[in-house]
């Protein structure tokens, strides 16, 4: 169990969907869900990838051709669980200093054949310096982490 703490934001949700079918849908479908205004290019985003990796990158391309990295692969273990940094200052530019980076840890956990609990922790906010406490507050909030596994559900449900 771990302790609550105010540098830690958690979120769950339950699909109905194999923990494959829920993990496969999270990480190949992260750009059908992910909401296109989260948008730190100069121009309309026009696909957003995850590398299935460890090393690999989140990363957003827009129609001008530019690309922004704006996250790292940190663990890579399907179906179980996803970790990856979140490289995005509270200023929301990309941050360069990768000590300055939180982590997002995704789980999947199988409650039956066909239905999975998914587990959200975004922590170490802390590290990004002065205003992490408005990070924090973004990402909690409805346009946050809900606002992305509300369409991640809604994908998943539609039979992907």
């Amino acid at each position: 169990m771990t302790v609550p703490d105010d540098t830690t934001v958690r979120r769950e949700i339950v699909v109905d969907a194999s923990i494959d079918r829920a993990f496969a849908a999270f990480v190949e479908r992260f750009g059908d869900f992910k909401p296109p205004e989260h948008n730190l290019l100069g121009a309309p985003i026009t696909e957003t990838r995850f590398e299935p990796k460890v090393g690999g990158h989140i990363y957003d391309r827009a129609a001008d051709g530019s690309e922004c990295r704006w996250a790292r692969v940190l663990a890579y273990e399907p179906p179980h669980r996803v970790v990856f940094s979140w490289d995005i200052s509270p200023r929301w530019q990309l941050e360069a200093d990768e000590s300055n980076a939180s982590e997002v840890e995704v789980r999947f956990v199988a409650e039956t054949a066909d239905r999975t609990r998914l587990e959200l922790e975004h922590r170490h906010l802390d590290r990004h310096g002065p205003d992490w406490e408005a990070l924090r507050g973004a990402v909690d909030s409805e346009g946050g982490w809900p606002l992305y596994l509300t369409r991640y559900s809604e994908l998943v449900a539609g039979g992907l």
